[in-house]
């Protein structure tokens, strides 16, 4: 099975990337991670799975909000 992704983060719709990165900003926030502008290749592998699992934590509530 082919895929057409070619191993980069490439959003479905461009323009959503600024909303994206605020996103993702929050998340790191939200569980003391420094997340910087650009370039974040320091980070631990907890760090970065801190943010992802917050994220999709968030995602979760709000499609579980939108459904009551």
């Amino acid at each position: 099975m082919s895929s057409n992704n070619s191993g980069s983060n490439k959003l479905v719709i461009p323009e959503a990337r600024q909303a994206m990165d605020q996103f993702k900003m929050e998340a790191a926030n939200e569980v003391g991670v420094n997340l910087k502008q650009g370039y974040n290749g320091d980070l631990t592998a907890q760090q970065a799975g801190s943010i992802g699992g917050q994220m999709v934590k968030k995602m979760i509530e709000a499609y579980e909000n939108g459904l009551k």
